[in-house]
């Protein structure tokens, strides 16, 4: 079973839907499950260096509603066991580097490059924009520093980013995570793992049919 997630790399739901899509894996016992990670921007208009996160965050509505929304997020990371530090957080970057990092390295590496990635965000409040940062995280991970460069520099897999943008305009995907299973069933939000595991049998009972 392929499932294509399309996510962007500010999104705490998008880190907190992952996080449970893989819990229901870990419970599945049926065929294999493949992830493919597609791009999405929530902010494509962002200047390369980013802006602040409270500036960007201002248009989502008043201060107070602001605090609402990450006190919410925050909540539902606990329930997942995935820490949000909105308090370290101070860029909105342009998150096109760190799709341009999650496409330019082996399928079986994706996951560790999101996963870091999240982390590197959410919980340490740094700036995923910046190629410094995100050479930093490929040598962690042990990963190829200057082939990671390369395709950052030189804007490596552009096309299969703007080809998931546009698969998702074209097919009214208006948010994110949304996850396609086996291009035959769609989920869009953070679901909890039980929904995942619903969705897995579902599909599985559609090709047996």
């Amino acid at each position: 079973m392929q499932i294509e997630i399309f996510q962007d790399m500010v999104c705490p739901w998008c880190r907190i839907g992952k996080k449970n899509l893989s819990d229901a894996i870990a419970q599945w016992t049926g065929e294999p499950i493949h992830i493919q990670y597609r791009a999405y921007q929530l902010f494509p208009d962002l200047p390369r260096e980013g802006k602040p996160f409270l500036e960007v965050m201002a248009s989502k509505g008043s201060p107070e509603m602001v605090q609402q929304m990450l006190s919410q997020v925050t909540r539902a990371g606990e329930a997942a066991n995935l820490p949000f530090r909105f308090d370290k957080v101070e860029k909105m970057p342009n998150t096109l580097a760190s799709h341009q990092f999650i496409k330019s390295v082996p399928s079986g590496d994706a996951e560790r490059v999101v996963d870091a990635i999240y982390k590197a965000y959410f919980e340490d409040g740094k700036d995923i924009g910046d190629l410094q940062v995100l050479l930093g995280l490929a040598e962690e991970l042990g990963l190829d520093r200057e082939q990671i460069r390369d395709a950052i520099e030189n804007e490596r897999h552009t096309d299969e980013i703007n080809a998931d943008i546009a698969f998702a305009r074209d097919n009214q995907i208006t948010g994110v995570p949304f996850f396609v299973f086996d291009g035959k069933l769609a989920l869009s939000g953070a679901h909890p793992p039980e929904n995942f595991l619903k969705a897995f049998h579902h599909v599985l009972n559609k090709e047996n049919e």
